[in-house]
């Protein structure tokens, strides 16, 4: 084992940690906190408090990282000196934990929107293909059940429409935790199935389509003007499972938002009044977003992937016939493993396009 080169690779391990410029930050908020002036301003001062503790948490993660590298290193030239490839290969495995955490950090360092640590609402519409792309819509409702379990985040489906013969026409969801949003803002597009369609007796191959968009919800801190004349407040008899009280009272709510033409509705909730209340928290967000898209002026990616739900406008293909691959058209990475990605295997997907993401604005 060449142990020069070895050591020569990992010897700069250290240098990537620049916590000075964090820790400089976080001093100048600790600071500012002590001001007087903040005091009668709660609102500031919660911010400041929640800016405070994300970042200290960080310094804390990185110092640790650091300390860990640097002990790896002087493991690494004991092991050098004494040519003890035994240590040399414990300090190798440190080393590459480290690596790993240390990429999930800077993946972390990628998510710095203003909105990407809130939870996320996600909704998914079946496109063209009729039958087919509501059995589609209802496969990706479990992917993204399964990739929230995975990730430790609660899912609350708000509204479901059910399909003619099977699956799904749409449905929104609720996805709480942090950084649910950060993450699932990069599911948002058409997405393209291909496969031998379970309900063609002539066994033939099928194309169907569903889109999928994600937006964040927002705390009450952020004002979003809403006008009560300027809503369209719809009241209906929720369908599907749900007990007698779902199905027997117009229980759920449909919000028109008339100046930006934004529809939200919630069903899930046993009361009016509770649906009233979690639809209009969606319009809060979805009006806020709007917001943002417009003080950017240019349209950001998110709303360029607003496309028709119809072949050629597609992020990411899912082929299970006449071979198995998940391609993701913006970034070009892929997979052979279909099942593990309907299985809410994301994971890799999402990273790739926010590293996509992070390099197109540089």
């Amino acid at each position: 084992m060449n142990f020069t080169i070895l050591s020569g690779k990992y010897r700069n391990f250290g240098g990537r940690f620049d916590l000075d410029k964090k820790f400089k930050q976080l001093e100048e908020l600790r600071h500012k906190s002590e001001n007087p002036a903040v005091w009668n301003n709660p609102e500031q001062m919660q911010k400041i408090n929640q800016e405070i503790a994300m970042l200290d948490k960080v310094c804390a993660q990185w110092s640790a990282l650091k300390n860990r590298a640097d002990d790896a290193l002087v493991m690494l030239d004991m092991a050098h000196e004494a040519q003890d490839e035994a240590t040399f290969d414990e300090v190798l495995n440190e080393v590459k934990a480290v690596q790993s955490e240390i990429d999930e950090l800077e993946l972390k360092r990628l998510l710095d929107g203003e909105t990407d640590m809130n939870s996320s609402f996600l909704s998914i519409n079946s496109g063209a293909g009729g039958t087919e792309a509501c059995d589609w819509a209802s496969m990706l409702l479990r992917m993204y059940t399964r990739y929230a379990d995975k990730s430790d985040y609660k899912v609350d489906v708000l509204e479901m429409t059910e399909g003619d013969g099977a699956g799904i026409k749409s449905v929104t969801l609720h996805i709480q935790g942090p950084y649910a949003f950060g993450y699932l803002k990069a599911e948002s597009g058409v997405h393209r199935l291909v496969r031998i369609s379970p309900f063609d007796a002539n066994a033939r191959r099928h194309t169907s389509f569903a889109s999928v968009f994600a937006w964040p919800e927002v705390d009450d801190s952020i004002e979003i003007e809403i006008r009560s004349e300027d809503l369209k407040v719809d009241t209906y008899r929720a369908g599907g499972a749900g007990g007698q009280h779902v199905n027997k009272t117009d229980s759920a709510v449909r919000i028109t938002h008339l100046p930006s033409g934004i529809i939200v509705q919630c069903q899930n909730e046993r009361s009016q009044h509770a649906n009233r209340d979690k639809a209009m928290k969606m319009l809060k967000a979805a009006l806020y977003e709007k917001e943002l898209e417009e003080k950017n002026k240019a349209k950001d990616e998110m709303n360029s992937q607003k496309k028709a739900n119809e072949w050629g406008s597609q992020i990411r293909s899912y082929v299970m016939h006449p071979y198995q691959m998940v391609k993701d058209h913006r970034t070009s990475y892929e997979t052979s493993q279909v099942n593990d990605v309907m299985d809410g295997d994301l994971q890799p997907f999402i990273n790739a396009y926010l590293r996509f993401q992070k390099q197109g604005a540089k």
